[in-house]
C-alpha cells in the first residue's frame, strides 16, 4: 500500500521525538533550570558525592569520558541503584555485569515498553519502533528486517565493503592531518547503509545526518539547538525522502533491501507514518552508531595502548579477537532501560511495578567480576565476545555481526597500507548519555616504508 495516504491524514502527528521521547514543556524546564539542580556530578570527586544524589544520566560525564569512575563506585557500594530525582524522573541504575544479564533474560518482567531511553514519550507522540517492543511484536517486525544481515547476505556484501574501504584508505592523504571520524568511519557506514537501505548513493550523507539528529540532546551550540529543530529536519527532509523510496519498493517485485522487505512484509506492510519513522530511525541509527564510533575507538585505544598497537603489526592475525575488544572497550550504546512490569527484586532491592530501570552496558563492561582486568585494552583476549556492547537475549543487537566483519576488513586493509594511523591531537566526544560516540578524531597516515 503506498505510504502517502497515510501520511497525508498523519503529517502533524509526527513530531520528531524520536529517540529520546521529550516532549516541548521538559524541553524548556532542561534549557531554562541550571544542571546544579539535578546534582550535577560533572568535574566533582565520584567519592565526594552522597550516593543518593548519584544521577549518572547526565552527558557531559559521557562527552569528558569521565564516567568510568562514577561506575566503580557505583558497582563497588550500590551496584542496585536508584536515583530519586533526574531530568527524566526516578531511576534504578543496573551497573554490575550478572545483574544487567538478569535484567536481559526476563523480558516478561522488564519490559520494552514504552521506550528504551530514560525520557518517557509523550502522551500523544508515542514512535512505535520494534527495540521499544515487546513479543510477540518485536519478533515479528524483527524477523522481517533480519534477513538484510544474515549470513548468506553477509557473504555478498564483504568484497563489496573490501571494495569500498579500499577506495576510501587509499583516497586519504599522507603525512598531513586529517579527520578520521569524518573521511573514514562516516564515510565507511554512510556508504553502507545506502546499501542496506538501497538509497541514492550520491546522497548517503543525509542518512549520517538524519541519524546524528535523531539522537542528539538538544543544546546550544551542539547538532541541534532545540526539538523544533529536530522535528523540522526529520519531518521534512528524512520522512519525505523515505515515503518516496516505499512508494517505489511497493510497487515492485520483492527485493534484498531494508525498504523493500517493510514494504513487503506482512508484519510491517500496513505500518503507519509514526511506526515506519521510528523503525527507520531504529535501523539508521543501529547501522550508523556501531560501526562508526567503534572505527574511531579502535584507531584511539590503539594510540593510547601502544603496546598493543606493536603486537597488533607484528602478528595481524589477531585482528579477529581485537575487534571484539574495540567494540567492549567502546560501547557504543552505554545503556538500555526496561521498565519493570510488577513488583520484583533485583540484587536485593525492591524493584516496583512501572519503575525505571537503566542497564548500563558500559559499566557491566568494565566489571571485574565478570572480565578479567576491564579497563585494560587488550586486543588478545581468551574470551573476547565476553561483553555486553550489543546487548543480549531477545534484543540482541540483529547487525553484530555486520558491525564486526566492516571493522575486521578496515583493520586488514589498514594493515596493509600504513605502519600507523598517528593521532595528532584531542579526540572529541559526542553530547550524549545513549550513544557513546566521536565527533571528531585528528589523525596522520604513516605509510609503510618500502
Amino acid at each position: 500500500m503506498p505510504l502517502f495516504s497515510y501520511v497525508k491524514g498523519s503529517i502533524l502527528w509526527l513530531d520528531a521525538h524520536i529517540f529520546f521521547n521529550i516532549n516541548s514543556e521538559q524541553e524548556d524546564l532542561i534549557m531554562s533550570v541550571s544542571r546544579d539542580q539535578f546534582n550535577t556530578m560533572f568535574g566533582r570527586d565520584p567519592y565526594s558525592i552522597p550516593l543518593d544524589e548519584f544521577d549518572m544520566n547526565q552527558p557531559e560525564l559521557f562527552q569528558s569520558n569521565t564516567q568510568d569512575a562514577y561506575f566503580k563506585r557505583l558497582r563497588e557500594e550500590a551496584p542496585i541503584h536508584y536515583c530519586k530525582d533526574s531530568e527524566h524522573g526516578p531511576y534504578w541504575s543496573v551497573t554490575r555485569f550478572k545483574d544487567i544479564m538478569e535484567v536481559e533474560n526476563n523480558p516478561e518482567v522488564f519490559s520494552s515498553e514504552p521506550s528504551i531511553a530514560l525520557a518517557d514519550p509523550e502522551e500523544g507522540f508515542e514512535i512505535p519502533m520494534f527495540i521499544a517492543m515487546d513479543e510477540p511484536k518485536h519478533g515479528d517486525q524483527r524477523r522481517t528486517v533480519q534477513g538484510v544481515v544474515a549470513p548468506p547476505s553477509l557473504a555478498i556484501l564483504e568484497p563489496v565493503i573490501r571494495d569500498r574501504i579500499c577506495e576510501i584508505l587509499d583516497a586519504l592523504p599522507l603525512n598531513e592531518t586529517f579527520d578520521w571520524v569524518d573521511k573514514v568511519s562516516i564515510e565507511l557506514t554512510g556508504q553502507m547503509l545506502a546499501t542496506l537501505f538501497d538509497f541514492p548513493f550520491e546522497e548517503r550523507r543525509k542518512l549520517t545526518y538524519w541519524s546524528d539528529v535523531a539522537t542528539a540532546i538538544p543544546a546550544p551550540g551542539e547538532l541541534i539547538e532545540s526539538l523544533d529543530q529536530r522535528s523540522e529536519i526529520l519531518l521534512n527532509e528524512c520522512l519525505p525522502a523515505f515515503v518516496e523510496l516505499w512508494n517505489k519498493r511497493v510497487n515492485e517485485p520483492p527485493k534484498g533491501d531494508l525498504i523493500s522487505m517493510l514494504a513487503h512484509g506482512k508484519e510491517t506492510r500496513d505500518m503507519d507514518p509514526m511506526e515506519f519513522m521510528g523503525n527507520l530511525i531504529l535501523l539508521i541509527v543501529g547501522g550508523n552508531d556501531t560501526t562508526r564510533n567503534s572505527l574511531t575507538g579502535g584507531v584511539t585505544f590503539l594510540n593510547e595502548n601502544p603496546d598493543q598497537y606493536d603486537k597488533l603489526r607484528a602478528n595481524p592475525e589477531l585482528i579477529p579477537k581485537m575487534i571484539p575488544e574495540i567494540i567492549r572497550y567502546q560501547t557504543p550504546l552505554t545503556l538500555m532501560r526496561r521498565t519493570a512490569t510488577r513488583d520484583t527484586v533485583l540484587g536485593g532491592k525492591n524493584i516496583k511495578e512501572g519503575d525505571k530501570v537503566a542497564m548500563w552496558f558500559l559499566s557491566g563492561n568494565r566489571d571485574p567480576d565478570a572480565i578479567d582486568n576491564p579497563d585494560a585494552f587488550i586486543i588478545d583476549r581468551k574470551l573476547p565476545r565476553q561483553h555486553l556492547s550489543f546487548g543480549f537475549g531477545i534484543h540482541r543487537c540483529m547487525g553484530n555481526r555486520l558491525a564486526e566483519m566492516q571493522l575486521r576488513v578496515t583493520w586488514e586493509e589498514i594493515l596493509k597500507r600504513f605502519e600507523k594511523v598517528d593521532v595528532v591531537g584531542t579526540p572529541e566526544r559526542a553530547y550524549s548519555v545513549l550513544v557513546r560516540g566521536f565527533t571528531k578524531l585528528p589523525v596522520q597516515l604513516r605509510p609503510i616504508a618500502k
